[in-house]
């Protein structure tokens, strides 16, 4: 198995870098379908440039590489101990080299791993068959897509949907509003894999396994095919649409499956997968561990270039931040404008917040910006360099976003998917913006970075959690939650529920 190493840490470099051509497709599609010059068409043409400049350069297309997930079937024979081992030890040097984020944390201690190795890190699953050689897939999903699956037991009650039965109808509706609860905080547009039936953990498996299909097959269950393609239309007409900002494509992929159940029990569970939709495969030679042949990507195809021009396309209408930033000039914003951020920036995320509420920050936060975001780094010499670090959900900081505004003076919020009430108050009356950055775009804000110029908490909370110290230049968002009271998100919401409530019975 001379091979096997390389082998592996190529298949996850891929991963991370290369989306497939089927979500290549599918994105190519949903950035032709929108109109040009709206919030949703601006959205995926970060998205179109962010996976351009990921496949050229290797390196993280989002920067949150999620809970790496192998299914590996190997021939009767082949030692699985082996091939864990050899698993961990590339998921290892893949995190050193900066193609995952260290993203496994002691669940009671608190504490990151460093190299995402822990208990029940990576995950594995195995399984023997009866061919020759081994065939590994491997998922990269983030938390912020993780985070938005959701399981229904029927009959239930569904808002703005009424009564799901147990049938295929209740199953619609279960799918239906599972696209819909997502809004732009699982980065849409989103793919499903959908298991109806089974127990609730091993339907949550199957459900997932589900985006192992390619986005363009078609279900050999012609009951399944059928509603696959409703739902692909529904959800298309919810208008959620890209990031949450409304528009015409809110899923690009459904895959449903279905397994018995016990007589008691009908489940839908529904795993949500963001537009960075990272999953690869190769065939190894059993006995040498090279990769004799790739799976959803043929590597002596060009890749075909994503994005029509160069970056978020300027209107000369964008508003220059240059922080410190001032109560009036937040003020003066309002939902819609697109500003352009040069000058210092602070991240800051879940362990972040917390510490917030118990303790001083470590900088002078007034006029500050605050970015939630948990970057991939690397060392360089005696300094560090920014490898990927889009915006991470917003809405996890919900609990204390209203404290820190208020108590340390933060002008400016950066993240995706829009926050709650309370955050929405404190915006008001301290005169302070939220601004949604484009999800998963992690190279595109990477390289608006021209200097980390520090870093606070690291020992405590590790590289995505730890607070960094910025300067930037270029860096684009969008105001969705202003001074005024005025929130994107709800408006939305709630034109996406009044949608909902129209295909109740389709």
């Amino acid at each position: 198995m001379q091979f096997l190493a390389n082998s592996l840490l190529e298949l996850i470099t891929q991963t991370s870098s290369n989306l497939p051509p089927d979500v290549r497709a599918a994105m190519g599609v949903a950035a032709s379908g929108e109109q040009p010059g709206t919030q949703a068409s601006q959205a995926l043409s970060v998205i179109s440039t962010n996976i351009d400049m990921a496949q050229s350069e290797e390196s993280p297309i989002c920067q949150d590489t999620g809970m790496p997930t192998f299914i590996v079937h190997t021939p009767v024979g082949v030692n699985q101990l082996v091939l864990k081992k050899a698993i961990k030890e590339a998921v290892a040097e893949a995190t050193k080299r900066g193609k995952l984020r260290p993203n496994s944390v002691d669940s009671i201690t608190g504490k990151n791993s460093g190299n995402n190795l822990g208990e029940e890190t990576p995950v594995i699953h195995f399984e023997q068959w009866e061919q020759d050689e081994i065939d590994i897939r491997l998922v990269l999903k983030g938390g912020g897509c993780e985070n938005k699956n959701i399981q229904y037991s029927l009959p239930c009650t569904l808002e703005h949907l009424g009564r799901a039965d147990r049938n295929l109808e209740g199953v619609r509706k279960c799918i239906l509003h599972a696209v819909w609860q997502a809004q732009g905080q699982g980065c849409a547009p989103g793919a499903l894999g959908v298991c109806i039936g089974s127990d609730r953990a091993h339907g949550y498996m199957l459900a997932k396994l589900q985006l192992l299909r390619t986005l363009d097959d078609t279900n050999p269950d012609e009951r399944l095919a059928k509603l696959e393609a409703e739902i692909m239309d529904e959800a298309n007409r919810l208008g959620v649409g890209p990031m949450g900002f409304g528009g015409k494509t809110s899923l690009i992929g459904c895959k449903i499956t279905a397994a018995n159940r016990l007589p008691a029990s009908f489940f839908v569970s529904v795993a949500y997968e963001c537009w960075a939709f990272r999953r690869l495969g190769v065939r190894l030679d059993a006995s040498t561990g090279a990769i004799t042949q790739w799976i959803y990507r043929d590597p002596a195809r060009p890749v075909e270039r994503m994005a029509k021009g160069e970056g978020f396309p300027l209107t000369g209408r964008e508003v220059i931040l240059t922080p410190p930033l001032t109560e009036e000039q937040m003020r003066s914003l309002k939902v819609g404008d697109v500003v352009i951020i040069n000058g210092e920036m602070f991240t800051g995320r879940d362990e972040i917040h917390k510490h917030l509420m118990k303790n001083q920050p470590p900088v002078d936060m007034r006029g500050s910006v605050l970015y939630h975001c948990g970057p991939v780094m690397l060392r360089q010499g005696d300094g560090w360099v920014m490898k990927a670090g889009g915006p991470t959900t917003s809405i996890r900081e919900e609990p204390y976003q209203h404290y820190v505004i208020g108590e340390y003076g933060v002008r400016a919020v950066i993240g995706k998917g829009g926050m709650g009430a309370k955050t929405l108050a404190a915006l008001k009356e301290h005169g302070a913006v939220y601004l949604n950055g484009i999800g998963g775009a992690a190279q595109f804000y990477a390289r608006t970075v021209e200097q980390v110029l520090g870093v606070h908490l690291l020992e405590e909370y590790g590289i995505p959690e730890a607070m960094w110290h910025l300067r930037v230049k270029g860096f684009m968002a969008i105001v969705t939650m202003d001074a005024h009271g005025n929130s994107l998100h709800q408006i939305v919401e709630d034109q996406t529920a009044a949608e909902l409530e129209k295909l109740q019975a389709v």
